[in-house]
C-alpha cells in the first residue's frame, strides 16, 4: 500500500472517530452503527461479486439468516454473546455449504437466478413458519451485547464495537486476498478458462469466497438483531440485496474498503436528503446514478493505486521434466451427433515440436481442448508420462505440467505483465519477460499490449507454472516477418531444452521449419503424418489442407 494511500486511511479514520466521539449525538451514533454493520456485509458481497464478478443475489438472505439465527439463539435458548453471534454466522456458511457445488456451477445468468430462488424460499419461510419466526411480526427483546459481563450500551460504545468489527473484516478479507491470492483472483475473473489452464483452482476459490461472504453477511445480521432488539422478515427483503449491491459498486467493486464508502456514503445520503421533503428519494436517487456516472471505479478509485507487493527474489524460472513424453490413445469427440475427432492417436516427446495442422472445423482445438482437460473425451486415454490424465479437471492436468495457450489471447487485462506471471507461481519475471521479447515491460498493463504481444506474454505465463509441455494455439497470429522468426527461435530453444510442443498454426511457413513432427486432422480424423517434407508431398494431406503442395 503506498505511503499517500496509507496517511489518506489514516486521516479519514481520524476524522470518523472524531465526529463520533464530539459532534455524533445519539441519532448520529445510531446512523454509523447502521452504516458499520452494512460495511460488513458489503465487504463480504465485494468477495463474490467484487472479486470474482459473481452476481450472487443471496448476500441479503445470508443476512437475514444471521439475523434470525442469533435472534432464536438468545431467545428460545437463552445463550448470550458471543454464541448469539457464532449461530448468527454458522447458519449461513452452512446453507452456502449446502448450495454451493450445485450453485457455483451454473453460468452468470443462471447463477444470479438459482441465488435469487434461495434468497425468496428463505424470505417465504420467514414469513409462513410463524412458530419458529413469529411471521410478519417477527421476534423482539433481543438483548444487547454483552462481553463478560460488560454491556455494551446503546450509543458511543456500540457504535465503537462495530466499527472495532468493521476494522477486523477488514483484515480478514486482505488475509483472504493478500499478495499472490490477489493476482490469482484476478486472473480467475478476466480468464476463467486461462486460469484453469495455468493450474489455478477456481472450483476452491470460488467456494472459500462463497462461504465467506456468507460468514461476513450472517455476522453482520446477527450485529443488526442485537443492535435493534427486534427481527422481522424486512432483514431478508429484497431491499437488503440492493443495497448492499449498491454499496459495492458505488464504493469500489474491487476493493474491501470501497465497501466501507459505499455503506457510509449510502446510509447518510437519505438523511442528508430529507430536508427535501417529497423529493428526497429523486435528489437519493441523482446522488447515486451520479455516483455511478462519474466515478466508474467506485469511491475507492479516487483513492492512489494500492499495489500489490512482488517477491523481491530473483527465482530461476522453472525446469521442465525430462522424461515425462505425452500420449493420446483413439479418443473421439461427439458434440451432439457431430464427430468432433474420431479415433485420433499422437504423441509428442520432451525436445519434440510436433506440428498439428488441418482445415477449419478439423478438430485441432478441440484435440488441445481434450489434452488440456477443457473438454472430456468420449473414449480413449490420454497419458502424461506415467499418469492417465483422462477426465481430470484443466486444474490438475496444468499442475502435471502441461499448459495450453489459446487462439484468441485470455489475459486479465487489468494485471501488469509481471503480475500476470506472479498469480502463477513465484518466478523471475523480468527474465521470462525478457526471453519471450517483452523485457523492461513489466509494470505495463496486459491489456494495454497488441495481441501479438499478449500471445507472448501469455507463453511466458506458460513458462512460470514450469510447463513441460506446451499446447500452442495459433501463437503467430497477427505476428510480423520480424515477430514470428523471433517466436520460432524461442520455441526452438524451448524445444532444445526438453519442452515437447504441440504446435497448432495455420502460417505453415512458419510452422514447417520448425516442426519435427506434423500431423494433418480432416474432420475428425489423423489423414496424414510424418516430417514436414513428407507431408507436403502427401496426396491426402494435400487434399485436407494444402490445395497444392507449398513447396
Amino acid at each position: 500500500m503506498s505511503d499517500r494511500r496509507s496517511l489518506l486511511l489514516l486521516v479519514g479514520g481520524a476524522a470518523l472517530t472524531v465526529y463520533a466521539v464530539a459532534f455524533a449525538g445519539s441519532y448520529g451514533h445510531d446512523v454509523l452503527t447502521r452504516a458499520g454493520i452494512y460495511a460488513i456485509a458489503a465487504i463480504g458481497y465485494q468477495l463474490v461479486f467484487g472479486r470474482l464478478g459473481a452476481l450472487s443475489l443471496a448476500q441479503g438472505c445470508f443476512f437475514g439468516l444471521g439475523a434470525y439465527a442469533a435472534a432464536l439463539t438468545a431467545l428460545d435458548l437463552g445463550f448470550g454473546f458471543p454464541f448469539t453471534v457464532i449461530a448468527g454466522t454458522a447458519l449461513p456458511v452452512l446453507l452456502a455449504a449446502l448450495i454451493a457445488i450445485p450453485v457455483l456451477r451454473l453460468a452468470s445468468h443462471y447463477f444470479a437466478l438459482a441465488t435469487l430462488g434461495i434468497a425468496q424460499l428463505t424470505l417465504l419461510a420467514a414469513i409462513n413458519w410463524t412458530e419458529v419466526t413469529g411471521g410478519a411480526n417477527g421476534l423482539f427483546g433481543i438483548p444487547q451485547i454483552s462481553i463478560a459481563g460488560l454491556q455494551i450500551g446503546f450509543g458511543l460504545p456500540l457504535t465503537a464495537f462495530v466499527w472495532t468489527c468493521v476494522a477486523v473484516s477488514l483484515w480478514i478479507s486482505h488475509r483472504l486476498t493478500a499478495g499472490r491470492r490477489s493476482l490469482a483472483v484476478e486472473t480467475l475473473r478476466a480468464a476463467p478458462s486461462a486460469a484453469a489452464a495455468l493450474g489455478i483452482d477456481g472450483a476452491a476459490i470460488r467456494f472459500r469466497f462463497f462461504l465467506a461472504s456468507a460468514g461476513f453477511g450472517g455476522f453482520a445480521g446477527a450485529l443488526q438483531a442485537h443492535a435493534v432488539g427486534v427481527v422481522s422478515p424486512d432483514v431478508l427483503s429484497f431491499h437488503i440485496l440492493v443495497l448492499l449491491l449498491a454499496m459495492t459498486v458505488i464504493g469500489g467493486r474491487d476493493s474491501p474498503l470501497g465497501a466501507v464508502l459505499g455503506a457510509l456514503l449510502l446510509v447518510h445520503l437519505p438523511e442528508w436528503f430529507r430536508d427535501f421533503a417529497d423529493y428526497y428519494l429523486v435528489a437519493y436517487g441523482a446522488a447515486l446514478l451520479g455516483a455511478i456516472i462519474f466515478l466508474p471505479n467506485g469511491l475507492a478509485g479516487l483513492l492512489p493505486e494500492r499495489r500489490t507487493p512482488r517477491s523481491e527474489a530473483k527465482l530461476p524460472a522453472p525446469h521442465p521434466r525430462r522424461d515425462a513424453a505425452l500420449s493420446v490413445e483413439h479418443v473421439t469427440k461427439h458434440f451432439g451427433g457431430v464427430a468432433a475427432l474420431d479415433d485420433v492417436s499422437i504423441s509428442v516427446a520432451p525436445g519434440e515440436i510436433v506440428g498439428l495442422i488441418g482445415p477449419n472445423g478439423s478438430g485441432k482445438t478441440t484435440l488441445v481442448n481434450l489434452i488440456s482437460g477443457i473438454e472430456k473425451p468420449g473414449s480413449g486415454r490420454i497419458h502424461f508420462g506415467n499418469e492417465d490424465l483422462t477426465g481430470r479437471s484443466p486444474e490438475r492436468i496444468a499442475r502435471t505440467g502441461i499448459v495450453r495457450t489459446f487462439q484468441h489471447p485470455q489475459i486479465a487485462p487489468g494485471l501488469t505483465l509481471g503480475d500476470s506471471l506472479e498469480a502463477v507461481g513465484p518466478c523471475d519475471t523480468e527474465a521470462l519477460l525478457a526471453r519471450v521479447g517483452l523485457g523492461e515491460r513489466a509494470g505495463d498493463l496486459a491489456g494495454s499490449l497488441p495481441p501479438a504481444a499478449q500471445k507472448r506474454l501469455e507463453i511466458a505465463r506458460a513458462l512460470a507454472t514450469g510447463a513441460s509441455l506446451l499446447a500452442l494455439d495459433e501463437p503467430a497470429a497477427g505476428m510480423n516477418d520480424i515477430e514470428r522468426a523471433d517466436l520460432a527461435q524461442l520455441l526452438k530453444a524451448l524445444a532444445a531444452e526438453g519442452h515437447a510442443i504441440l504446435l497448432v498454426d495455420h502460417a505453415m511457413d512458419f510452422l514447417l521449419p520448425l516442426a519435427d513432427r506434423v500431423v494433418c486432422l480432416s474432420a475428425g480424423r489423423i489423414v496424414a503424418e510424418g516430417t514436414p517434407k513428407e507431408i507436403v508431398q502427401d496426396p491426402r494431406a494435400i487434399r485436407a489442407y494444402f490445395g497444392e503442395s507449398p513447396l
